[in-house]
């Protein structure tokens, strides 16, 4: 199967569906495939090849899940780029990926303009809301123009194994990598989420992730593999207003990261009828427990599953809400049709409460980085099952007797201290259970005699006091004396990357003590 085939084969089941809404605007999943059809003809009449690489630079909104179709259908691959993206950066994606066309805005179309003397291998923008001005040198095509036009009669062969995704890291721990993924391991992952999830067309699922993300992202594709409705909002500044609207469309599932959670807990959900909301999903990042124990406690008739997973396979594990009360702290076991196992320092199979990398092997791991082999080869290696390939993460895990998985830390996050060893999740547990708290971060900050200090830095709900003292004394009760910060920051918000993971690295400065 193909990954445009989810639309396609939606769009003849169910013609008059609704498949995206933003705002006031409806699309149907036959304009969807119309508009995403006539737009494949247009790259392919401008030039496109299959395998070119094609930057979607756009914000939450109809016109970039077109692109999206509208590419695969031409037999390129998409490049989601983040809308908040700098000219910088964005050089560098779309120089380093050797874009052919970049679909974008008015606005943003001036941001490719600086840097069209680094391009040398664009050929065209595709202009949302009017055609842009650009040198003469590159096409400039009307997107609205280009997505009403007469659908080719016939569109390049594509298989699956061909690329369909160039999806680049977000860069929080180096500079940003390109994750290959071809039609066969997006399909095999979204249908694999789609299986747990127990998704169907009856779903209408709201997200606020940006779908530059794969986390964001993966809500268009398990949406339009079952046929159901996807709702897209583009800010989570006034989370009222966002779950109103969830409210009004009748959303089943809500997709959030512990950023999200977090403001989802500092507003009032009592005011809002969520008795339709069937599940929410966390991914991206651990889910504190006393925020999992929150959302329960205020939602109990919802599906909550914990999950884990990476841009360079996708999704690795879920929990099913079946085991969350016997296992609050886990990120369950592998999806579907996958197989996952923690391996310790000798690259041998731990054993059960042993700390050690976690391992994923499956048909939806990445094909590799872009045009950079020396990282593909650390991170995709031989498996030992004989001509396997398997993906190390390179974040550190347990699993309990039984097999479920429990987070531990990525491995560069782990602190090193007076020669012991501190997982900060498990410092950041604590401090979660403290009312005051919004949010935590604990990183470890270089020191000359202990070689690292651990760091808290915390931001406290709207109207909340906590002192210094408050904070030593709770950790001092539930951990040991190596494990308890040394410096306690008190911050009106943690920097986080544009996919709303806290950047621990901008945290390291010593900051106040006090």
């Amino acid at each position: 199967m193909l990954l445009h085939e989810f639309l396609s084969e939606s769009a003849a089941r169910d013609p008059d569906h609704v498949a995206i809404i933003v705002g006031d605007r409806r699309l149907t999943y036959a304009e969807v495939e119309a508009q995403s059809s006539a737009l494949a003809g247009c790259l392919v009449g401008s030039g496109l090849k299959r395998g070119d690489r094609v930057g979607v630079f756009l914000d939450n909104r109809p016109e970039t899940v077109v692109a999206f179709f509208a590419v695969l259908k031409a037999g390129g691959a998409f490049l989601p780029i983040n809308p908040t993206t700098r000219a910088r950066k964005l050089c560098h994606l779309l120089s380093h990926s050797g874009s052919r066309f970049v679909v974008t805005d008015r606005r943003r179309a001036n941001l490719v303009k600086q840097s069209a003397a680094e391009l040398p291998e664009l050929h065209g923008v595709i202009g949302v809301g009017g055609t842009p001005e650009l040198p003469e040198s590159w096409l400039a095509i009307d997107f609205a123009d280009a997505a009403s036009s007469e659908a080719p009669a016939e569109l390049p062969r594509v298989i699956d194994v061909d690329l369909a995704a160039l999806i680049y890291t977000s860069g929080s721990t180096g500079q940003p990598k390109g994750v290959m993924h071809t039609h066969a391991s997006l399909v095999s992952a979204f249908t694999s989420i789609t299986m747990y999830l127990e998704n169907t067309a009856d779903d209408v699922i709201l997200s606020v992730l940006p779908l530059a993300f794969v986390y964001g992202l993966g809500q268009v594709f398990t949406a339009f593999r079952v046929g159901a409705t996807l709702v897209l909002e583009n800010s989570m500044m006034y989370p009222a207003e966002v779950l109103a609207h969830a409210v009004a469309e009748g959303a089943t599932g809500i997709p959030f990261v512990p950023t999200i959670a977090a403001l989802f807990l500092q507003t009032d959900l009592s005011q809002f009828d969520f008795s339709k909301l069937r599940y929410m999903t966390n991914a991206g990042a651990p889910l504190p427990e006393a925020h999992l124990d929150a959302l329960r406690e205020r939602l109990p008739h919802v599906k909550l599953f914990n999950m884990y997973g990476q841009t360079e396979c996708i999704r690795a594990s879920y929990l099913p809400p079946s085991q969350a009360h016997v296992r609050a702290r886990s990120v369950g076991m592998g999806i579907p049709n996958q197989e996952v196992y923690v391996v310790d320092a000798d690259g041998n199979r731990a054993a059960p409460e042993v700390p050690g990398e976690l391992v994923v092997r499956g048909s939806q791991l990445m094909l590799g980085y872009w045009n950079m082999p020396e990282e593909t080869a650390a991170k995709l290696r031989p498996g030992d099952v004989p001509g396997s390939t398997v993906l190390m993460t390179g974040d550190l895990f347990r699993t309990d007797e039984e097999g479920y998985l429990y987070f531990v830390s990525r491995q560069d996050d782990i602190i090193k201290t007076r020669g012991e060893k501190v997982a900060p999740k498990e410092v950041e547990e604590v401090l979660y259970r403290l009312d005051a708290v919004a949010e935590a971060a604990v990183v470890g900050v270089p020191d000359d005699v202990l070689g690292e200090v651990v760091k808290a830095a915390l931001v406290l709900k709207e109207g909340a006091a906590l002192e210094r003292r408050d904070v030593l004394k709770a950790c001092s009760q539930e951990l040991e004396d190596f494990m308890i910060p040394k410096i306690v920051e008190f911050r009106e918000s943690l920097p986080k990357t544009d996919s709303g993971k806290i950047r621990r690295k901008d945290l390291v400065d010593q900051g106040d003590a006090s």
